[in-house]
């Protein structure tokens, strides 16, 4: 089983971003659980917080998938936030957005929209 509370770190040119996954589960309600990406600049006081819940053909991982997966169906196309690798394409394509925020606090965003950006660049490379 996976730490929720690890801090990970990942480098990027000069900058230094912190980042960590934390699961909220709800065992009586699937609709109400959430797995929640949330990123940070080192000596930043600015928080981005890409939630993923699932719905509609999405899943989030709740004990049938591994740690930190997020599914979309009928493709089956999946991530791990636990990835470094999804972290730092997930973080590019939300700063490429300007998902990141510009004042101190946390900003909360959707996930799926990034999950859906990555896929497709990720088939237009293969």
């Amino acid at each position: 089983m996976r730490n929720d509370r690890r801090l990970r770190r990942l480098v990027d040119g000069d900058t230094i971003w912190l980042w960590s996954v934390r699961q909220k589960l709800d065992r009586n309600r699937y609709e109400n659980c959430r797995l929640t990406l949330s990123l940070w600049r080192e000596g930043s006081r600015s928080r981005l917080s890409i939630v993923f819940r699932p719905g509609p053909d999405r899943v989030i991982s709740n004990t049938y998938f591994e740690a930190g997966t997020v599914v979309a169906l009928p493709e089956r196309d999946e991530l791990n936030l636990y990835e470094p690798k999804t972290v730092r394409r997930l973080l590019q394509i939300a700063v490429a957005r300007e998902e990141w925020p510009t004042r101190p606090g946390t900003r909360e965003i959707d996930g799926w929209p990034l999950f859906e950006a990555l896929m497709a660049a990720q088939n237009a490379e293969a």
